[in-house]
């Protein structure tokens, strides 16, 4: 469990499987839906795209966008 006790945006960079706090924070925002993700709560993410999202249907519609473009 990761908990940094101060408020805001952390900014993250993602890696495979683990991610790197670049900036101590409570929550990042899914790149899908807008909402707050705390940390403890990340789960979804890409690498490539260096984005959080809420949940896997949020991580698959994002993949399913990339794949159109």
């Amino acid at each position: 469990m990761v908990s940094s006790g101060l408020p805001g945006e952390a900014k993250i960079k993602y890696l495979d499987a683990d991610f790197e706090i670049l900036k101590m924070g409570q929550f990042v925002i899914c790149a899908v839906t807008n909402e707050q993700i705390s940390l403890e709560d990340l789960k979804y993410w890409s690498v490539d795209l260096q984005e959080p999202y809420v949940d896997a249907v949020a991580a698959v519609k994002r993949w399913k966008e990339k794949q159109k473009s």
